[in-house]
């Protein structure tokens, strides 16, 4: 007998805990799921560990502690210029992927409809079924460069009376696009005039290796229309954290916290006061941040590219989608299980953030957030293909 709700039911398991079961099994080199193998810094560790010893390890207020607003607010206004309040624009949430939760409860209705991008964060059209609103679906497509990116009559032709949001995820996970200030002002232009609300998905917003990551929210008339959501897990290092925020105009974050009072209500204390400590880090912290996972994103692409593979370098994240056509192995899921199981790799088959899986079975997707020694095991192995 099925237990589970009606729109919940055709998502089935995550592809992430597939994937980790298989490789598991097989003793494969995991580049697969996007958490790192090493931890984060230890001042930001000591933070949480000091929080905890100091009895700080009851329910916090549930928009966040008060540090830690205050320095998201002030990290917002030094990179934007843009002043925000504290107590009332920032929302402190379980991670980033609670704040999408938060904000699809909290905005939409049975009805509405939301565009996605495709490949997307699976998460996305999940909680969209659950909250009863439409998909409209808009495909990311390699350019002559191999650039990911989207065309501006397939969004524009994806608006209707009807929509209600669009979710923009820059830097983009897998493609690893970060989205220029062109394709931004496309986006803008079609939420202005239309009067849709835009809800971005910023978790990689410092891992930038080329270009700029440009805020939706800091485009003329989108500040009053934008929730920015982020997280501390992919900057420093600790996913398990699961500390996220969302940064949105006063009755914005109302909608927000409509819904995260009933989530979670709040964040883990004592890794709140790590984040304090965290995003008080000097500009060094992300210069080196930055270098160190360009070495790993040059490493492996140039890697695979030796192999066989076709790869275009990620302007962002860290992430590589990689073409596998070369190999002659069928679709992304029988790539990905003959790179586990003969191989001795695990790697994400896309297929899974699409709606039509058709523009994803040529790829392959792996992480790179892993320490040296586990690439250069990875590569060794993935060197049998090349024989």
């Amino acid at each position: 007998m099925n237990h589970i709700a009606e729109a919940l039911a055709p998502f089935g398991t995550t592809i992430f805990a597939e994937i980790t079961a298989l490789a598991a099994r097989h003793g494969a080199v995991d580049l697969s799921q996007g958490f790192p193998d090493f931890d984060g810094p230890d001042f930001v560790k000591k933070a949480a560990i000091d929080a905890i010893d100091n009895h700080h390890n009851q329910y916090a207020r549930t928009a966040g502690i008060a540090p830690l607003n205050r320095i998201i607010a002030h990290n917002w206004h030094a990179r934007t210029g843009i002043e925000i309040d504290p107590d009332t624009q920032v929302t402190v949430t379980t991670g980033c992927t609670e704040g999408i939760a938060a904000a699809l409860l909290g905005l939409l209705n049975p009805g509405d409809e939301i565009i996605l991008f495709e490949p997307y964060y699976d998460s996305y059209p999940a909680l969209t079924a659950r909250v009863g609103a439409t998909p409209r679906y808009v495909a990311l497509r390699p350019d002559a460069s191999g650039r990911f990116t989207f065309d501006p009559d397939d969004l524009k032709a994806a608006f209707s009376d009807h929509t209600r949001a669009i979710m923009v995820n820059t830097p983009h996970n897998p493609t690893g696009t970060v989205f220029d200030r062109s394709e931004l002002e496309c986006i803008a232009d079609l939420c202005r005039s239309r009067d849709v609300i835009a809800i971005t998905d910023e978790v990689y917003e410092h891992l930038v290796f080329e270009g700029a990551h440009i805020h939706l929210q800091t485009l003329p008339g989108m500040d009053e229309r934008t929730i920015t959501l982020s997280s501390l897990g992919k900057t420093f290092s600790l996913t398990g954290w699961k500390v996220g925020w969302a940064i949105a105009s006063e009755e914005l974050s109302r909608a927000v916290r409509a819904a995260h009072q009933f989530i979670t209500f709040c964040t883990a204390t004592p890794f709140q006061h790590g984040a304090v400590a965290a995003l008080g880090a000097p500009a060094s912290y992300y210069e080196r941040f930055v270098a160190e996972y360009r070495s790993k994103r040059d490493y492996l692409c140039d890697s695979l590219v030796r192999i066989g593979f076709k790869v275009r370098p990620p302007d962002g994240t860290y992430f590589i989608l990689a073409d596998h056509s070369a190999f002659g192995t069928g679709d992304d899921v029988a790539f990905v299980r003959r790179l586990i199981e003969e191989i001795g790799v695990a790697a994400i088959p896309p297929t899974s953030f699409y709606a039509h899986p058709e523009h994803g079975r040529s790829l392959v997707r792996f992480a790179f957030c892993k320490r040296e020694e586990t690439l250069r095991s990875a590569v060794a192995r993935l060197e049998a293909l090349a024989r």
